[in-house]
């Protein structure tokens, strides 16, 4: 390890064994949430963390590869170490561009999941406008907002947003898309539709929506973050013009994305600068952190058999549980994920209850955190504002065991009753579900 890598590593214990923390730029800490025998950890000062669509803890190969990464030079520098600092970012591009079956010209990296969704919605649509006036941007009514908003920043520039309408279970409506492509294909700039969603876990038609967009020339981006490392993913056979990806979500660093874009895709810049990523994206890129991130994507993919076989007592309890109902669908989902709703509470009161057990889950996307507002997802779904203000999500990760499942089985009814509780009253009657 370098010299330098002590300005960033503190008890970090060698045998993996105890509690310990990384303090990465900004004095900002990392739990070390190693327990023997476990790749990475779900568990922090005895908390269990079943949070993981939010963020993951640093994962080891990551934490390595930051640390053996010794390039304190500019990679965009033209001396020495600016040289050795571009060859481990190159290293890099190319690891990354394998394990997504893109092409290294075709790896741009980004701040984070939600610029390279900004940087391609507004990208595309943008240079999409050359020449032909195309105000159609269809997108996903179940959509990140990284997506939705960067879409509605558009109508100030004369877009027209379409959502594409979902059922019940959350899958995107096919037939209403052919529909206006039939009539507008030849004025749609750009198709949004994520691969899996966050919040649900759905998973979305992708191929054919890329089939039907490709009838009538229509260029398609999808935000991969959910699904990275659940499934091996091939950017260069999916026909997508365009592909989101963030590091954090699967132990990478913080504040490192990438933009998977064909070449032939028109992209206009967003902010002006350097161009140090292809001319469209400006500002130095952290090397150290994308040699980071490549080094996870290096790793086994997670198994996604076991992942769902380990939520199967959750699933049990949602089943037989009156007041809880399942929202993430039974079959097309993304493995290690579940959304349920709680009659009679709300989510936020559930989130406290747990937390005060030692468990952490979320009401749905941590990027709207702090907000207590209904989730969009759900309500796309069809559902009303109470039962989207109730939603919980649980997600699980390599670090999570079946006795941690045990302990959130044990304190989900007791839960459950006390936000009910806080809802109703002791003099009111409890519901079960709608």
């Amino acid at each position: 390890m370098p010299d330098w890598a002590g300005c960033f590593l503190t008890n970090w214990p060698a045998s993996g064994g105890g509690p310990g923390g990384v303090i990465l730029a900004g004095g900002i800490e990392q739990v070390n949430t190693k327990r023997p025998g476990d790749g990475m950890m779900s568990q922090m000062d005895g908390d269990i963390y079943l949070d993981y669509a939010a963020g993951a803890a640093l994962h080891p190969a990551a934490l390595e590869a930051y640390a053996s990464a010794d390039v304190p030079a500019n990679p965009h520098a033209l001396h020495r170490l600016g040289r050795r600092a571009r060859a481990v970012l190159d290293q890099a591009r190319a690891d990354v561009a394998e394990a997504t079956g893109a092409g290294p010209a075709e790896v741009i990296f980004t701040s984070g999941g939600t610029e390279a969704d900004g940087l391609a919605v507004q990208g595309i649509y943008l240079a999409r406008q050359s020449g032909r006036r195309r105000p159609y941007l269809l997108i996903g009514a179940t959509e990140h907002p990284a997506v939705r908003e960067n879409a509605r920043l558009m109508e100030s520039r004369g877009g027209q947003v379409v959502e594409i309408p979902v059922d019940s279970a959350g899958v995107v409506s096919l037939a209403k898309l052919e529909r206006h492509l039939v009539r507008h294909g030849a004025e749609t700039a750009l198709i949004s539709v994520m691969a899996a969603n966050n919040e649900t876990g759905t998973l979305q038609p992708v191929d054919a929506v890329v089939e039907l967009a490709g009838l009538h020339g229509v260029p398609v981006h999808s935000d991969w973050v959910a699904l990275l490392r659940k499934q091996r993913l091939d950017f260069g056979a999916s026909g997508l013009a365009a592909v989101a990806l963030s590091a954090h979500k699967v132990g990478g660093p913080v504040g490192l994305g990438v933009l998977l874009v064909q070449r032939r895709v028109g992209l206009e810049p967003l902010i002006g600068g350097g161009g140090q990523e292809r001319d469209v994206r400006s500002g130095t890129v952290d090397a150290r952190a994308a040699a980071a991130f490549a080094a996870v994507l290096r790793q086994d993919l997670e198994s996604a058999a076991e992942l769902d076989q380990l939520l199967t007592p959750l699933d049990e309890l949602i089943s037989s549980h009156p007041a809880l109902t399942a929202r993430t669908p039974a079959w097309g989902h993304l493995p290690g994920l579940r959304n349920f709703t709680v009659a009679d509470a709300r989510g936020e009161t559930m989130v406290y209850l747990l937390d005060k057990a030692g468990l952490a889950v979320s009401t749905g996307s941590a990027c709207s955190a702090g907000v207590a507002e209904p989730s969009h997802v759900l309500a796309a779904m069809g559902l009303d504002q109470a039962t989207c203000l109730s939603a919980i999500r649980v997600s699980i990760g390599p670090g999570t065991t079946p006795e941690d499942i045990s302990r959130l089985i044990e304190a989900l009814p007791e839960a459950v009753d006390r936000a009910q509780a806080a809802e109703s009253g002791p003099a009111k009657p409890k519901h079960s579900r709608t």
